[in-house]
């Protein structure tokens, strides 16, 4: 019997399978895709310093491998209608960055790695059907037939994790209205854009919907805010977005539609778990497959990676009932900030525009009131990612 199978071999199933490692445990990683899949998009962007704190745990030196290919912006700024109302440059960090920016499918690439030098046993094409859970174990069925048993599993397969359905656990929350689009551009070498973060409510060029642009390895992310009443085929389909890309990318990007590297649509979600473990405490729940936040703030790949770190702890330990109580109040504390930040982004209430209006207003006489346009998105912070729980 293995001791411990990971189910799912995204950032939070490799960092798991790391963690574990890192404890001498042996592991078996399953994955329902093919050992030389390729994954589109940048997805998960930001990697914080805390998050590097655990790999760097996991696997020394797996930090600084990330953050030297990772970029890391010290420039934010936020716009209103086209007029800047905050703009703040942090000096260098002399030690450990506050983040790296880069694809998820990098980080995944860097994980990988990691866990292969660990002695990782990976299983591709492994696409998990079914799970029987009881006193003494766990067992798993693979669409291909195979079956495995083992001591726990950690599942990380996803928000739409068969091994959570299996268990019959339901996730509870709600779902935003509209939908947002996500494009990815190459760098122009030559032409590239500066090094910054920048956030624009009601960008005039894009019909007043609200447009953030954040800069990665290689290229930058465009997120576009649909208004309630706009068409996924008018905004998110790649006809589409060479239409008003132009207006929001700046100077020397005019003649971009080559540099389109992925477009996608996504809804806020804010859904949690109602365990993150089975009832017999065999099976422990990390990442999507046991909560779903909406990507302002970085919450996802970041906490599921705290989650990850727990879950080996617990795994280790036998502390599985207080992974899972930790777990889940922090799953529970990010969905609430989450909200937070989506009545902002989205607000429903007229006071909330009122108050974003007054704001623009007082900026450029209340630095405050333009420090508050510029973290509200956001949602409030979030704490460290400790591995016995944190709020993260």
């Amino acid at each position: 019997m293995t001791p411990v199978v990971v189910v799912g071999a995204g950032p939070v199933g490799l960092s798991a399978a790391l963690a574990l490692r890192a404890r001498d445990l042996p592991v078996l990683l399953l994955e329902a895709d093919p050992e030389d899949r390729e994954r589109p998009g940048s997805r998960a962007l930001f990697v914080h310093r805390e998050t590097l704190a655990l790999l760097d745990a996991m696997r020394p030196g797996l930090a600084g491998e990330i953050t030297s290919y990772g970029r890391t912006w010290h420039t934010r700024r936020t716009l209103y209608r086209g007029r800047e109302v905050y703009s703040r440059t942090f000096p260098p960090s002399s030690g450990r960055p506050p983040f790296t920016s880069l694809r998820q499918v990098d980080t995944e690439r860097f994980l990988r790695a990691a866990c292969e030098r660990a002695g990782v046993d990976f299983g591709w094409n492994a696409r998990v059907i079914g799970v029987r859970s009881t006193a003494s174990g766990v067992s798993l069925s693979c669409a291909d037939g195979r079956e495995v048993t083992c001591g726990h599993v950690i599942a990380a397969d996803g928000a739409r994790s068969a091994v959570r359905a299996g268990l019959g656990i339901p996730m509870e929350g709600t779902h935003g209205e509209g939908f947002h689009v996500v494009v990815d551009v190459a760098d122009r070498p030559g032409a590239e854009l500066p090094l910054e973060r920048v956030f624009h409510y009601e960008h005039p060029g894009a019909g007043g919907r609200s447009v953030m642009r954040v800069p990665f390895t290689g290229g930058f992310q465009v997120d576009l805010q649909c208004h309630a009443g706009d068409r996924a085929e008018d905004f998110g389909t790649e006809e589409a977005v060479r239409r008003w890309l132009p207006v929001v990318v700046g100077e020397g990007y005019e003649d971009h539609a080559d540099r389109i590297l992925w477009v996608s649509t996504y809804r806020f979600l804010r859904k949690v778990a109602a365990s993150f473990t089975d009832p017999h405490e065999r099976v422990l729940l990390a990442g999507e497959a046991a909560h779903l936040f909406p990507p302002f703030g970085a919450r996802g790949m970041n906490s599921g990676i705290a989650d990850a770190a727990a879950a080996a702890e617990a795994v280790a330990t036998g502390a599985v009932a207080g992974f899972a109580a930790a777990r889940r109040a922090a799953a529970l504390f990010n969905s609430e900030a989450a909200g937070i930040a989506l009545d902002h982004l989205r607000p429903r209430r007229r006071i909330v525009r009122l108050r974003q209006r007054a704001a623009a207003a007082l900026a450029p006489v209340l630095p405050s009131c333009g420090s508050w346009l510029e973290h509200a998105p956001y949602g409030p912070r979030t704490g460290v990612p400790v591995p016995a729980g944190g709020k993260y």
